[in-house]
């Protein structure tokens, strides 16, 4: 936060705690042209972290016992392999389902622990470098931006299309589209085709906004708990070490969990794709 002769209230810290770092200072609701920038940067640095992780413990593989991590990573590529076998019946299309579904795994859950990251960081970080004059705002947590979760479950909308052509081609897909789930007759075509749209939007939507409706409130409440350490009090400070400690022990769950979620119903959708009514 920048200089200012005042210390902001509550409402001043949380709002300002939510504001991106972004091109427009001013925006409608919906505005394509309006770039969060630091969802950008943290998203891209979190998935090159984990690209470089993985990167190594293959490099470091061995044949004979494994290390801890080479052993917890097997363990976590067993177990996505045996998901894919599970729900997408194609052997063709696993070979890109199951490491995709590993990389969002792996993606989503490093995006999620930044939120495990002391909330003023950040501000502190600008404030001694002297950037806090330049850079007035700036949100950690990419996926608790919900430009950032639609974009992902939108990678995954296009990822539904293009498996639903390409194992029913393009003629099954549109007659798929058109005559299920009521029937084939003429009438039904306008009923068939909605629910399908819907359907697909539905998907979409919800799987984005899953994801982005709990990392929000998961931030929200964290800064919440940062607020009881400003009350200048014992009471206050002894608070926020209690309850912060237990959220952050219950937030861990929250931050795996919603990384399985994300990546199984991204196996799930992909596999309907497989699918016929």
């Amino acid at each position: 936060m920048a200089a200012s002769t005042e210390a902001p209230n509550a409402s001043e810290y949380i709002v300002h705690h939510l504001t991106h770092l972004t091109n427009k200072a001013q925006k409608s609701v919906i505005d394509l042209t309006v770039v969060n920038f630091d969802t950008l940067f943290w998203s891209v640095l979190m998935g090159a972290i984990g690209c470089f992780v993985m990167w190594r413990v293959a490099r470091a593989a061995t044949a004979g016992v494994p290390g801890r991590f080479q052993a917890l990573v097997e363990l976590l590529v067993e177990f996505v392999n045996d998901q894919s076998k599970n729900i997408v019946n194609n052997e063709e299309s696993r070979k890109f389902v199951a490491p995709l579904a590993m990389t969002v795994f792996v993606w989503v859950a490093l995006m999620n622990s930044l939120d495990f990251l002391p909330v003023d960081l950040p501000a502190m970080i600008l404030g001694v470098t002297g950037l806090d004059h330049v850079i007035h705002a700036h949100r950690i947590v990419p996926t608790a931006d919900l430009n950032g979760t639609i974009g992902m479950s939108l990678g995954v909308l296009v990822l539904m299309l293009y498996y639903n052509i390409k194992i029913k081609h393009l003629g099954g897909f549109v007659h798929e589209l058109f005559c299920a789930p009521f029937g084939s007759h003429p009438l039904l075509w306008p009923f068939n085709l909605l629910l399908n749209l819907i359907e697909f939007a539905a998907k979409s939507v919800s799987l984005g906004m899953r994801l982005f409706g709990n990392m929000y409130a998961g931030e929200l409440i964290f800064m919440l708990i940062a607020l009881l350490g400003a009350t200048a009090t014992w009471w206050g400070f002894g608070m926020h070490m209690v309850v912060g400690t237990i959220w952050a022990i219950f937030h861990i769950l929250i931050v795996l969990l919603q990384a399985f979620i994300f990546m199984m119903l991204t196996l799930v959708y992909i596999g309907q794709a497989h699918e016929g009514h």
